[in-house]
C-alpha cells in the first residue's frame, strides 16, 4: 500500500519523519511517498494545487495525507474522503478542494474513532498524532466505516475562479512553482473556445507576453514566455531564470489574457 505525504513543514522538517515513523510503527510494509513539503506555510490554496496536480498518477488506491493546518486544535474537521480512485486524509479547509470540485467525492467522513489516534493527542500536531495513525490503519484494511460518520460535504476552497469574457480571459495566479514559474488558474482547455484568428496578450504584474510559445527552448535565455505547463493551467515563465521574481507577483494577482483581431 502507498501513502503519501503532502505538508508546509519544510524539506528538511522532523515533523515529517515523526508522521513517518508512527505510520511505519504501525504498517510497516507501507511504501511512503512524498509529493511536497515544499508548501508554503499556511497556503492552503497551494496545497490544494498540489494534490490536485499529482495525485490522480497515483495507483487506485492509494492514501494521500495532506497536513496545511493553519486552523489545527480549533473545532475545524478532520475528514476522510474518496475521490476518483484515490484516498485522501486531511483538515476539511479546502485542501481537498480542488480535487473534489474536479471529481465530487463518493464517500466522505469525518474522523472521530479516537481508538485509530495516538494515545496522547498534542493540540497544534494533528498530522502525526490522528492522521498519521489513521492513514496507516486505512492501510492495513480498516473499513472506512470505522472512521466515524459520514459527511454531506467538504469546505471548498475559496480561490479566484477564471472568468471568460468576449474578448479576454480574467484569472489570478494559482501559484509559484520550484521554478518561479508563475501559473495561473486559467486552463490550456479553455482557450479552444476562442477565435482560431486571434492574438493573445497576456498580462500579470506588470509583464506583458504576445502569444504562446509550445515548449521552453523555443526562446532564449532571459526571455520571458507565456505557454501552457504540464499541470494544463497557462503560465508565465523566464527562461533560465524566474518570472515570480521578475514580476514581483503571488498567488491571486491578476492574470489576464486579452484578445485582439489580427
Amino acid at each position: 500500500m502507498i501513502v503519501t505525504l503532502t505538508t508546509d513543514f519544510g524539506p528538511s522538517s522532523p515533523y515529517v519523519a515523526a508522521m513517518k515513523g508512527v505510520i511505519l510503527s504501525i504498517a510497516p510494509d507501507v511504501r511512503l511517498v512524498d509529493l511536497s513539503h515544499a508548501v508554503p506555510p499556511q497556503d492552503v490554496a497551494h496545497g490544494a494545487a498540489v494534490l490536485e496536480e499529482v495525485a490522480p498518477f497515483f495507483p487506485a488506491g492509494t492514501i494521500h495525507v495532506a497536513v496545511v493546518d493553519p486552523g489545527v486544535g480549533t473545532e475545524r474537521r478532520i475528514v476522510y474522503a474518496e475521490i476518483g480512485n484515490q484516498r485522501f486524509v486531511a483538515p476539511d479547509n479546502g485542501l481537498l478542494g480542488l480535487v473534489a470540485a474536479e471529481t465530487p467525492p463518493t464517500e466522505s467522513r469525518e474522523i472521530t474513532n479516537h481508538d485509530l489516534f495516538l494515545p496522547k493527542i498534542s493540540a497544534t500536531f494533528h498530522g502525526r498524532d490522528i492522521m498519521a495513525p489513521v492513514a496507516a490503519h486505512l492501510a492495513l484494511g480498516v473499513a472506512p466505516q470505522q472512521l466515524g460518520p459520514p459527511l454531506q460535504r467538504l469546505v471548498s476552497l475559496n480561490a479566484p475562479v477564471a472568468v471568460i469574457q468576449s474578448n479576454a480571459i480574467r484569472g489570478a495566479v494559482r501559484m509559484i512553482d520550484s521554478f518561479g514559474n508563475v501559473i495561473s488558474n486559467i486552463r490550456g482547455d479553455t482557450l479552444k473556445s476562442m477565435p482560431l484568428d486571434v492574438t493573445a496578450t497576456i498580462c500579470c504584474g506588470g509583464q506583458t507576453v504576445a502569444g504562446f510559445a509550445n515548449v521552453y527552448a523555443d526562446a532564449s535565455d532571459g526571455q520571458l514566455i507565456a505557454l501552457i505547463g504540464s499541470s494544463g493551467y497557462v503560465e508565465l515563465a523566464v527562461v533560465g531564470g524566474s518570472a515570480a521574481a521578475r514580476s514581483g507577483v503571488g498567488p491571486g494577482e491578476p492574470f489576464t489574457l486579452d484578445y485582439a483581431d489580427n
